[in-house]
């Protein structure tokens, strides 16, 4: 079974998702401050290789980004990261948010080589549903969950074709525009959790601007089974280049305070 099902087994549990990218500020770093989120109580983790033109990434995560490219990350340094994470934590359930891009270019090995590492799932942020039967079909072959991506504006019908085509969890979108964070959620957030919920009993994660504890528990209240939180990170790292024990205290301290929501 797919980690990512065993994560979402129980209906009423209220799943926790990081996002980083991997090999911000350095791939070093990277890895622990990955670590510091799963040691602290992450239920899972989403993970994004490097990309020179993130066109879904507000400007936090694009700077995120262009730190670790110009780190020396490369797409084979991704993959030694993973297969580090995956060798310590056996159990974590892995998303990949990757830009198609990358995986076109590197080829028929691209989806084995992943699998082979561990990785349970991928969203491809950049590549239409209706244009991903190639992909879809790789991530078949390779066992490799399916996240399909719903945005405000997708029509119900659409969207509940998205859901059945999700075979890890569904990424819902919270708002419009990019990632990032957010003072506020937007007005019909909520209200679309709720109408999606009614439409299917899969997975329902949200992302996209969420970056307060009170905003994580709305979302979770709403019908979500699960919350991504990521430039709020990015932007601790950007903040905190020299200091990154101050990074680690900062993740492990909001970490701490979702887990206390669900207690």
């Amino acid at each position: 079974m797919n980690r990512f099902s065993r994560l979402f087994s129980n209906p009423a549990d209220r799943v926790f998702i990081p996002f980083f990218t991997l090999g911000d500020p350095d791939p070093s770093t990277s890895f622990e401050l990955i670590c510091a989120a799963v040691d602290a109580g992450a239920d899972g983790v989403e993970l994004g290789f490097p990309f020179s033109d993130p066109i879904t990434d507000g400007p936090v995560n694009q700077r995120s980004m262009r730190r670790a490219l110009d780190a020396g990350t490369t797409y084979d340094t991704c993959l030694d990261l993973l297969r580090r994470i995956r060798h310590r934590y056996p159990s974590l359930p892995i998303g990949l948010l990757l830009y198609y891009n990358l995986l076109h270019t590197r080829g028929e090995s691209a989806y084995p080589e992943l699998a082979q590492i561990g990785v349970d799932a991928i969203v491809c942020s950049d590549l239409p549903f209706d244009e991903s039967a190639n992909h879809m079909a790789q991530l078949l072959r390779n066992r490799i969950g399916s996240i399909q991506m719903i945005a405000p504006n997708t029509p119900l019908e659409r969207a509940s074709k998205l859901l059945d085509h999700s075979s890890a969890f569904t990424y819902v979108i919270s708002r419009f525009g990019t990632t990032g964070t957010s003072e506020i959620v937007d007005e019909d957030a909520l209200p679309r959790i709720a109408r999606l919920r009614r439409l299917s009993t899969q997975p329902i994660v949200v992302g996209f601007g969420i970056s307060k504890v009170d905003q994580v528990r709305a979302f979770w209240r709403s019908g979500a089974n699960g919350v991504i939180v990521g430039s709020l990170f990015s932007l601790c790292i950007e903040r905190h280049l020299a200091d990154i024990p101050a990074v680690k205290f900062f993740i492990r301290d909001f970490i701490n305070r979702i887990r206390e929501e669900r207690a």
